[in-house]
């Protein structure tokens, strides 16, 4: 598999200053430009086994999907992707629930989901609950996905604003999660790329503590480097609190090698 872009990514993850353990997952299969996260749900340790099971189980098999049928997902666009995608978590959301069902210690476990998936000048994202993706486009920081949660319905209602939701106690329930039903939906959608764009797949340990707007300064200052600036986030994190795991994977999108020499070979040729 050849991308035609070049993407650098970094991923970083943190149990945080209050809990003991870390129901957070995260795994990278950048050979395919294919991030996942996932945040866990439940008693013990269960959350941390329901997303671990997420994030193996989709890599896993998306890994094998996207070596085999890459180029005709290609050439036929989004339709087969999706069905592909969403196939892959109906089965990782079948894995969890049937483990939850057969081992009382994991009864009611579930995880959110947020995946990114990059195809040439594209990037599909799928997601279920409130971790979320940002991007960050020069000067422009916005949240490209939607929360699926009581308080996101309740603002869709009005019944609350944006800016009374950031003072809600009801941040944290979600009404849709990856192993808790028999079935779920993912919410998939695709979005255009450009060079330069930085995108940002957090838990909610991120997006709870640190305002956007700090956020985003970081990424712009820190975007050359995607190492410092993870780790640079997760330190914010915790020390607005760190009262729930955090974990952030970057992905910077840049023309590749190719790319880049043959817009060079063609200005070089239109100076001739």
């Amino acid at each position: 598999m050849k991308l035609n872009v070049e993407l650098e990514f970094a991923a970083k993850t943190h149990p945080g200053m209050v809990r003991s353990h870390n129901e957070d997952s995260i795994t990278l299969a950048p050979e395919c430009g294919l991030a996942i996260l996932a945040d866990g749900m439940g008693g013990y340790n269960a959350g941390e086994v329901a997303s671990g099971m997420a994030t193996a189980v989709l890599r896993n098999d998306l890994v094998s999907d996207l070596s085999e049928w890459y180029p005709e997902l290609t050439r036929r666009g989004t339709a087969k992707l999706h069905t592909v995608l969403q196939a892959r978590v109906s089965g990782a959301n079948t894995a969890i629930y049937q483990s939850a069902q057969s081992q009382p210690q994991y009864a009611g476990m579930g995880t959110t989901l947020a995946m990114a998936f990059f195809r040439d000048r594209f990037i599909t994202t799928a997601h279920i609950g409130d971790s979320r993706i940002y991007r960050l486009r020069g000067e422009d920081y916005s949240q490209i996905t939607r929360d699926h949660s009581l308080l996101q319905d309740q603002i869709d209602a009005g019944m609350v604003t944006p800016e009374q939701a950031k003072l809600s106690m009801n941040k944290n329930l979600v009404t849709r999660a990856l192993g808790v039903d028999p079935t779920v939906e993912a919410e998939i959608n695709d979005y255009e790329t450009e060079f330069g764009d930085i995108y940002l797949l957090c838990s909610d340990g991120l997006s709870d503590m640190v305002p956007d707007a700090e956020v985003r300064e970081t990424l712009q200052l820190l975007g050359s480097n995607l190492e410092l600036a993870a780790s640079t986030l997760i330190q914010q994190a915790n020390d607005y609190g760190g009262r729930d795991n955090v974990s952030v994977i970057l992905i910077k999108v840049q023309p590749s090698s190719k790319t880049s020499r043959n817009l060079f070979t063609r200005f070089i040729n239109w100076l001739k």
